[in-house]
């Protein structure tokens, strides 16, 4: 279960999840050893890839109207089209021997 769900973070959001597994491994390592700069650390870069992905998931509910493009260009030119060339069958090309 918990593979799955890391196999599937990683998939997504891999930037997201690094932080995340590398502040938990601080976070671990600082705890286990008695180094509390490690995991303050470590509790900062989770924290912080938390809110991230917080701040992700909630960007697209604030604003559901897109903005109206901007056209630079006319939909369409001012000069004709051009007529389509064709060789006529009048004159034949040139055969060079």
């Amino acid at each position: 279960m918990w593979t799955q769900l890391l196999k599937r973070a990683y998939r997504r959001h891999p930037l997201m999840s690094f932080a995340a597994t590398a502040g938990a491994v601080d976070v671990l390592l600082g705890g286990l050893h008695g180094r509390v700069s490690l995991l303050i650390f470590g509790l900062g870069m989770v924290s912080a890839a938390i809110a991230f992905q917080w701040r992700r998931i909630q960007r697209p509910q604030l604003s559901d109207v897109s903005p109206s493009p901007k056209h630079y260009l006319p939909d369409h030119t001012s000069r004709p089209q051009l007529p389509m060339l064709g060789l006529s069958r009048k004159d034949p090309p040139p055969r060079h021997r």
